[in-house]
């Protein structure tokens, strides 16, 4: 039976990989410091362990305590916009944290594959759709890391033979995710200021157009990838075909939580504006494994778990790094 590490594991698409993983067989450790994820999402057939990648020492005895045939890293503090006022916060968590696991995993000499989250943000403002033959030009430190990751697992590949499989995912929503950060992840935004009955925030016009990927369309794919090795190597985008407005989300966000669509406009942030990407790699190589839920189906499952929950307060990121212009809802 295969041991798998799975980091971010409490958050919510990685709670979606370690169910996934457990289903297919895998001995689970799941690593997550509890940040933007919560216990209770884990699987309790797996073994928790709470902490840090950015840990060197936890890492180290972590790896030498089990030996791993799989690594599935998922943990990341994934808010784009949010990610050029706190720079230094980033590139650790985001890519120096990725570099302990790594180095563990190509000293450990028993690990098959490292399965990579990373993310479109790597395209920044390329063509429109986004395909994997585009040379990533990110343009926030958010896909700065994330691409950084990339490059290094390259590296990796050609200098200690560790194979690797990235997958850029986007906008994924769904059961689990923290609905109270008001940093990333559009839905839950608008789901939680639902609940409290507070009208629903969109920077600028809200013409920005995203696809929005629910989670069973990406968490089965990322976990049982381990077991196509003509996967191995390569990079894919995964998630959902359609784009859609802002304001288009937010009337079916309204529509799905039962919910008068009330809108506040903020003033536009830095951020790219259209941004999609096409899904005819992981097609060919994942077809079988593909859903393709629709967006009005995956937030009626959505809302249908959200309804659930006690609102939760708004949390505020503590260290903000560089405050010229910062976003005043921000402050």
């Amino acid at each position: 039976m295969p041991t798998s590490l799975v980091t971010g594991a409490a958050g919510f698409i990685g709670s979606h990989v370690v169910d996934n993983a457990l289903a297919i067989g895998h001995d689970v450790v799941a690593l997550d410091d509890l940040s933007g994820g919560f216990e209770e999402n884990v699987n309790p057939k797996a073994e928790f362990i709470k902490g840090s990648v950015e840990d060197y020492e936890l890492v180290q005895r972590i790896f030498e305590r089990y030996r791993f045939d799989y690594v599935y890293h998922l943990a990341a503090y994934a808010a784009e916009g949010l990610s050029h006022f706190i720079k230094r916060f980033n590139y650790s968590n985001n890519l120096l944290g990725s570099i302990n696991l790594i180095n563990a995993s190509i000293n450990s000499g028993t690990v098959k594959t490292f399965v990579f989250t990373s993310s479109i943000a790597v395209y920044g403002k390329s063509q429109l759709p986004m395909t994997e033959e585009y040379t990533p030009m990110p343009e926030d430190p958010y896909g700065i890391a994330k691409y950084a990751v990339e490059l290094d697992l390259k590296e990796s590949r050609e200098m200690f033979g560790l194979n690797y499989i990235i997958f850029r995912p986007h906008n994924v929503y769904g059961e689990r995710q923290n609905i109270s950060d008001k940093y990333r992840n559009v839905i839950g935004i608008f789901m939680n200021q639902i609940l409290q009955k507070q009208p629903m925030t969109i920077f600028g016009d809200g013409e920005q157009t995203r696809a929005f990927s629910y989670i069973e369309d990406v968490a089965p794919i990322i976990a049982k990838s381990v077991e196509r090795s003509a996967a191995y190597n390569q990079v894919y985008n995964i998630g959902a075909d359609v784009p859609y407005s802002i304001n288009h989300l937010s009337r079916e966000v309204a529509r799905a939580m039962e919910a008068e669509a009330k809108i506040k406009y903020l003033d536009a942030r830095n951020e790219v504006v259209h941004a999609y990407s096409t899904h005819t790699k992981v097609s060919n190589h994942f077809g079988d494994l593909m859903r393709n839920v629709t967006l009005e189906d995956g937030l009626n499952k959505m809302a249908s778990w959200v309804k659930n929950q006690i609102p939760r307060k708004t949390t505020n990121f503590d260290n903000i790094e560089v405050t010229k212009n910062l976003p005043e809802s921000w402050r």
